[in-house]
């Protein structure tokens, strides 16, 4: 893979120190060091629930040019093993914890990474009869409408509790259902100190951030009690999730991405904090960042020559390394990671245009055209591994 750099002997370091909280142990002898051939990242714990399908997509959690130059072996009692992925979809009777380990080899069958994790399988009837609520918190990818509506529509399911979507921005609703906190283009820090004097009104460019007010001195200020006394009866959420990171790191290089992830966790930090101080019960998910469409097609769509898919996906990767690594053993703060990005189909569900492969011929074909967007369908699963995830808290898992 070319020289390695002095910031490339840094992240192997990091991650050698980590290993224990991101799932990967030492391979057996006479192979590669887990993790140094190939960043395989499986998350602690893979959330489940029944009727839904649950994934792990192998290129998704590596850091690799081709994840096909490699052999995966996915060890579960659950599920199945395909060519991209591990798949499952648990039935009512499946509730409970199941240990999953992939291998990865090379061409000469060496063992270059191994990884493990848990799927958790909540209980079909998990939260049934209660009344619950949960804001979201996010950029674009939030704005989009899609996730959430995905999760207003599985929690309606019978078996399942009430769900309310607080929130002061309704771009796609008539109805005012499907309500949240996202904004296109926004990041950590300009949650916790964008401050324009309209919030809330306004043009999602126009406002600043929905919890900030000022102060007796006049200066703004985070007041996550006062927003849920305006728009939450006077509650904290039963859920807050947050996703952010992509526009906080979009344009990082390897020389700048260290620094970056640290302002963007500090901001998360403060984020958190806000929560926690009003709501002391509520359960927090921290989405991880998923991957970029499947081919630089996507990026040349939407960036032309500005950015690659492959700088993308290694930004990507790091910022759940360090998110991994930075929020192990918050559990027992009901502070935990939501790991949508094993579950996202980066091939099939992003965004594609058909059109001919060149000026010179009328054969047709489909390229993906959005970088860091997903379709529907590919939001539909982050809804997926969201839901799991409140299921699994509202089962006390």
């Amino acid at each position: 893979m070319g020289v390695r750099t002095l910031n490339d002997v840094f992240v192997v370091c990091l991650l050698v120190l980590a290993r224990g909280a991101v799932g990967a142990e030492p391979s057996s002898k006479g192979s590669v060091a887990a993790g140094d051939e190939i960043r395989l990242l499986l998350p602690e714990v893979i959330y489940a629930a029944p009727g839904i399908e649950t994934n792990v997509y192998f290129d998704d959690v590596t850091l690799v040019l081709n994840p096909a130059n490699y052999a995966f072996d996915v060890a579960c009692d659950k599920g199945a093993q395909q060519a991209e992925r591990w798949t499952y979809t648990p039935a009512s009777k499946d509730a409970g914890s199941y240990p999953l380990t992939i291998e990865v080899r090379d061409q000469a069958n060496r063992i270059v990474a191994r990884g493990k994790s848990t799927v958790c399988v909540a209980p079909l009837e998990a939260g049934s009869g209660k009344e619950i609520t949960a804001l979201l918190i996010g950029d674009s990818l939030t704005h989009a409408s899609v996730y959430s509506q995905q999760l207003l529509d599985l929690f309606a399911r019978g078996g399942n509790p009430k769900l309310t979507l607080v929130g002061t921005h309704v771009p796609k609703d008539p109805s005012g259902k499907n309500r949240h906190e996202g904004y296109g283009g926004w990041t950590a820090k300009r949650f916790v100190t964008y401050s324009t004097g309209v919030a809330r009104t306004g043009k999602a460019k126009e406002v600043g951030s929905p919890f900030l007010y000022a102060d007796g001195g006049g200066k703004p200020k985070l007041d996550f009690a006062r927003y849920c006394k305006e728009f939450n009866q006077g509650k904290a959420p039963d859920f807050v999730t947050i996703f952010l990171g992509c526009n906080d790191t979009f344009s990082a290089t390897d020389e700048t991405i260290e620094e970056r992830i640290d302002e963007f966790l500090r901001y998360m930090d403060e984020l958190i904090e806000m929560v926690r101080k009003v709501g002391e019960t509520t359960c927090i998910g921290l989405i991880c960042p998923v991957p970029p469409a499947a081919t630089q097609d996507a990026f040349g769509a939407n960036y032309h020559c500005g950015q690659t898919r492959w700088q993308y996906k290694r930004n990507q990767h790091r910022v759940v390394e360090r998110m991994m690594a930075h929020y192990a053993g918050r559990a027992k703060d009901r502070v935990t990671l939501i790991p949508a990005y094993v579950n996202v189909d980066c091939l099939h569900n992003y965004p594609k245009q058909t059109a001919p492969w060149n000026a010179r011929t009328s054969e047709t074909g489909a390229r993906l055209c959005n970088g860091v967007h997903p379709s529907a369908e590919g939001y539909r699963q982050i809804g997926d591994s969201v839901y799991a995830w409140m299921k699994a808290r509202l089962a006390g898992r």
